[in-house]
């Protein structure tokens, strides 16, 4: 099993949503997040006063897929998530050792 989680823009995390149901994919985890990486933020206007943005509003999606999975996950992150500009995000893979349904009990690929 393994653990993908992506760094994307917020205004794509409805594309993600929808690329990743299309290949099957039922749960996935969002949280809003900020940070910077190449982009080192960016300046602002505000009221007449200038003002340095530096972390970014960005969504973390983490989506637990079995091991045969990834590449169709990471594939369609990618594709709905890229706008060929600056700032699109990163993906990261993980091992995940152990996943436990709390309702059934189930456990490893059959709590996912």
């Amino acid at each position: 099993m393994k653990l993908v989680t992506a760094i994307i823009k917020p205004f794509k995390l409805d594309d993600a949503r929808d690329a990743l149901a299309e290949i099957g994919i039922q749960g996935l985890t969002a949280t809003e997040v900020k940070g910077f990486g190449r982009q080192k933020g960016h300046t602002e206007l505000y009221r007449g006063a200038e003002y340095i943005v530096d972390f970014l509003p960005k969504v973390k999606i983490e989506i637990a897929v079995n091991d045969d999975m990834v590449d169709q996950v990471i594939d369609a992150i990618t594709s709905s998530t890229n706008t060929g500009k600056i700032g699109d995000g990163k993906i990261f893979i993980s091992t995940l050792e152990q996943a436990v349904r709390i309702r059934t009990g189930e456990s490893g690929s059959d709590a996912l």
